[in-house]
C-alpha cells in the first residue's frame, strides 16, 4: 500500500485524550471491517507507516500488535502486515472502573485513564524443534511437584483463607519468602510490605506505567529491547522513546527523551543483546532518575539462570529509592502461570497498591501459596539449580555447533545465563536470508534488527537454546551456514 493511501485511512488528533496508538488501531480496524482495507491488502512496514503518519515507530508497532491480537492482520517476520479475510468486529469493551478522579492520586504519582484492554503482546509459538527465544523447556518444569503442592495447599489448614479477598496485594507468607530469596540471591533488600504480587509480567509493567506517569508523559525503553515493555507503556498512553544500548548496557546519556518519567531496563542480562550494564552506567541511570523524579523499572529477566562470570547484584541495590525490581515465576514454573512480583520504593507503595486493586491485578492465591511452600522448604532453590545446569549445557551445545560451522562469518554473543543467545551478522541481507532459511526448516528465531525502537537494532539472530539437543544444534547451525555461505565475515 502506498504511503498516501495508507495515511488517508488514519486521521490523528494529537490533542485528543485517546492515545495515538489507540487512534491508529481504531482507524485501521474500522477500515478493515468496512471493506476499505480488503483481505490480502499489505500495510506499510512500521517505519513506513510511522513516516506516513508523522508519528514515532513505537506508536505504530503497538497499534499493529493490537490489530494482530484481534485477528485483523497477520504479521510474519520480515514481511509486510497483511489484512486477513473476514476481519471480525471487536467484542464490546468493558467500561473502565469508576473512580473519583485518578485511581492512584497520592503523591508522587497518579494513574491516568488508559484502557487496560489495549494491553496485548505477541503470541509465542511453541512447536517441537523450534528455538524461539524466551521459551523454557516444559519437560524440565516440575509438573508433579507443583500439582502435589497445589493440592496440599488447597486441602490444608490454609485452604479456607484462599477463598476470600484478604491479602489482595500478595499472600503474606509468599511476600516473606520472596523478601528472603531476593535478599540472598539478588542483593535486593526490601521488607515484605513493599512487595506486590501481580498476575503476570505485562500486568506489572502496566501497573508501573500507569502509576509513575500520566498519559502524554515520556517513557524510555531499551533499544534494542523488549517489545512488551513498549506495548505496555504505549497502552498506558505514554510517549515511548529509545534508551540506546551498547556492550556496556543502557546509556542514559544518549536517551532520546531525558525528561521521561519512567524507564525500563534489563541490566543484568540485557534482552536481546545479553549485555551487562556496567556499574558506571547503573549509577548514571539512578542519578538521572533522582534528578528527573522518574522511576526505573528493572526487569530481572532470566535472573534465576546464571552460570558464567561473577554474579552481579540487582540495580535496585544501587537505587532502592527510585528502582522497581520486577521478576516472575513464568520461566521457572510455567509461561502461563501469570505470577510476577515487584519490589517497590517506599514513596510508591500506596499509589501502586491503589492502582493494583482498582485494575484487578491480584494473582491466584492458590498458586501463591504453592510457590511460598516451595520457597520455604528449599525445593525452589533445588529446582532452579537443576534447570540452570541443563540450560548451561544446552547453551554450550549451541555455541559449539555455531562456532564450528560459521567461523568468522558471524559473532556469537554468549550470555552469562538466561534462555537465549545473540548471533551478530554482517548486514540486514544476511539476517533476512538466515531468518527465511530457518523458518523454512521449522525454526523460529528473532531478527535482532526488529528489536530496535525508533532506530533499527543490530543485525543478527536471537536464538533460544532451552530445548537444544546435540542433533538440533547441528541442524540449526547447518541451516545458518548454508544461508551465509559464501558471504563475507563480520568485521
Amino acid at each position: 500500500m502506498e504511503p498516501d493511501a495508507f495515511a488517508s485511512l488514519v486521521s490523528l488528533d494529537p490533542a485528543a485524550a485517546r492515545p495515538l496508538t489507540a487512534q491508529i488501531y481504531d482507524a485501521l480496524r474500522r477500515a478493515a471491517r468496512e471493506g476499505r482495507l480488503p483481505a490480502g491488502a499489505r500495510l506499510p512496514s512500521t517505519r513506513g507507516a510511522a513516516t506516513a503518519l508523522g508519528v514515532g515507530r513505537n506508536t505504530v508497532v503497538a497499534a499493529y500488535d493490537l490489530l494482530r491480537a484481534e485477528g485483523v492482520v497477520e504479521i510474519r517476520p520480515c514481511a509486510a502486515p497483511v489484512v486477513l479475510e473476514g476481519a471480525r468486529p471487536p467484542a464490546p469493551r468493558p467500561a473502565p472502573p469508576a473512580a473519583p478522579g485518578p485511581i492512584a492520586a497520592a503523591a508522587p504519582a497518579t494513574l491516568g485513564p488508559a484502557a487496560a484492554a489495549d494491553l496485548s503482546s505477541p503470541v509465542r509459538p511453541a512447536s517441537p524443534g523450534w528455538v524461539h527465544p524466551g521459551l523454557p523447556d516444559e519437560a524440565l518444569l516440575p509438573r508433579d511437584l507443583w500439582a502435589r503442592t497445589l493440592r496440599r495447599q488447597a486441602r490444608g489448614s490454609h485452604g479456607r483463607r484462599l477463598t476470600g479477598g484478604a491479602e489482595f496485594f500478595g499472600l503474606e507468607r509468599l511476600r516473606a519468602a520472596l523478601a528472603e530469596r531476593l535478599r540472598a540471591d539478588r542483593g535486593v533488600v526490601v521488607p515484605p510490605e513493599r512487595l506486590l504480587v501481580v498476575n503476570g509480567t505485562q500486568s506489572a509493567l502496566l501497573l508501573a506505567a500507569m502509576t509513575a506517569a500520566r498519559p502524554g508523559d515520556g517513557a524510555l525503553v531499551e533499544s534494542p529491547g523488549y517489545g512488551g515493555a513498549r506495548l505496555a507503556f504505549a497502552a498506558a498512553g505514554l510517549r515511548v522513546s529509545d534508551l540506546p544500548v551498547d556492550r556496556a548496557g543502557a546509556d542514559i546519556s544518549r536517551a532520546a527523551d531525558p525528561g521521561a518519567r519512567i524507564a525500563f531496563v534489563t541490566p543484568s542480562n540485557q534482552y536481546p543483546t545479553t549485555a551487562r550494564m556496567t556499574l558506571p552506567r547503573r549509577q548514571a541511570l539512578v542519578d538521572w532518575a533522582r534528578r528527573a523524579g522518574a522511576l526505573v523499572v528493572e526487569d530481572d529477566c532470566d535472573g534465576e539462570f546464571h552460570w558464567r562470570g561473577g554474579r552481579i547484584g540487582a540495580l535496585q541495590a544501587t537505587g532502592p529509592d527510585v528502582v522497581v525490581h520486577m521478576a516472575s515465576a513464568e520461566k521457572t514454573l510455567a509461561i502461563g502461570l501469570r505470577l510476577a512480583w515487584l519490589a517497590v520504593p517506599e514513596p510508591w507503595v500506596e499509589p501502586m497498591r491503589r492502582a493494583h486493586r482498582n485494575l484487578g491485578l491480584g494473582a491466584n492465591l492458590h498458586a501463591q501459596a504453592a510457590l511460598a511452600e516451595l520457597m520455604e522448604g528449599g525445593a525452589w532453590r533445588a529446582h532452579l539449580r537443576r534447570i540452570a545446569r541443563s540450560y548451561q549445557e544446552r547453551e554450550a551445545l549451541l555455541a559449539a555447533a555455531l562456532t564450528r560451522r560459521l567461523g568468522r562469518r558471524a559473532r556469537l554473543r554468549r550470555p552469562d545465563g538466561g534462555l537465549q543467545s545473540a548471533v551478530e551478522l554482517p548486514d540486514r541481507a544476511a539476517e533476512l536470508r538466515c531468518v527465511e532459511a530457518l523458518a523454512a526448516a521449522g525454526f523460529s528465531v528473532g531478527a535482532l534488527s526488529e528489536y530496535g525502537g525508533d532506530a533499527p537494532g543490530p543485525h543478527g539472530l536471537l536464538v533460544g537454546f532451552a530445548q537444544v539437543t546435540p542433533a538440533l544444534a547441528e541442524r540449526f547451525a547447518a541451516v545458518v551456514e548454508g544461508a551465509l555461505a559464501p558471504r563475507a565475515a563480520v568485521a
